[in-house]
């Protein structure tokens, strides 16, 4: 039974509701923001009460960057369309690479396996500018600069060490001896691996990959240096709307609204994955 009182649950929604509003309100403002003409948005003092338009979006999906003194041509759907072949590319290798990894790390106790683990790791918070000197000039010599492939290669040092040491915890929680009862039945060790380890960790997974994908899509400085416009995500695209002729906020909003709306879509269709995944192991014995 819930003994709690009345004045307790209504200042439970209360601060609910507080945090959730102050969450919310930027996104809100900003989709406000997409939906107004520039003089609209920087009229004084601000006023909620406007004519909506859509010539925001229209502009940016039509490729055109409408200033005061002339209109420019971006290529903003094709920024869009890269940041979702970068995230979705380089989360599937790190998964691909990482899960087994991590399984690994977490099963078999090596000589050494923490100091390996433990460099991995190094590659997720040291600075992006201490590689990418070196980065640029390998690069160049073996043909990777300006391409997908080494942009996807770069983005290892952001998703693979976030996914190893996520799903290696996650495998820890579990007990092996449920995998030691199925290997004992004559499986491999493989088969144990993807049919016990793999469904027991699904929702850790998830909540890597899922967390890997958002990290990956808001990176900037690797793709500023190591592509050109024709490879460069939203991250960096985005500059383009802060010209010599002025900054035209409404269609950077739209841009922003647009630049989000994949990782929003991605985050509340796995939330149930994400839930489980972050709730996993947190009660143990």
């Amino acid at each position: 039974m819930d003994h709690t009182s009345f004045l307790e649950r209504w200042f439970r929604r209360a601060a609910l509701t507080v945090i959730i509003v102050f969450f919310m309100f930027p996104i809100f403002w900003i989709v406000l923001m997409s939906l107004q003409t520039n003089e609209t948005i920087l009229r004084s003092p601000p006023s909620m009460s406007f004519a909506p338009t859509l010539d925001n979006y229209m502009a940016i999906l039509a490729g055109r960057l409408d200033s005061n003194v002339a209109s420019m041509g971006i290529d903003f759907v094709n920024n869009l369309m890269n940041s979702i072949i970068l995230s979705v590319c380089s989360v599937a290798v790190a998964l691909a690479l990482g899960v087994p990894a991590a399984y690994a790390f977490a099963r078999h106790k090596f000589r050494g396996s923490e100091d390996i683990a433990f460099t991995l790791l190094s590659f997720r918070f040291a600075p992006p500018l201490l590689v990418l000197l070196p980065l640029t000039l390998y690069f160049q010599e073996i043909g990777l600069a300006d391409t997908y492939l080494g942009l996807v290669w770069v983005y290892q040092l952001i998703c693979l060490p976030l996914i190893l040491w996520i799903v290696r915890g996650y495998f820890e929680d579990i007990s092996p001896d449920i995998e030691y009862a199925y290997r004992i039945a004559g499986h491999s060790w493989f088969s144990t691996f993807r049919k016990i380890a793999l469904p027991l960790a699904g929702p850790g997974i998830a909540a890597a990959g899922l967390l890997a994908f958002i990290f990956a899509w808001n990176n900037f400085i690797f793709a500023l240096v190591l592509a050109s416009a024709d490879k460069q995500p939203v991250t960096v695209g985005a500059l383009a709307f802060v010209t010599a002729s002025g900054i035209q906020y409404g269609q950077i909003a739209a841009a922003i609204v647009l630049s989000i709306a994949p990782t929003l879509a991605l985050a509340l269709w796995a939330q149930r994955y994400l839930v489980e995944g972050l709730s996993l192991g947190a009660v143990k014995g």
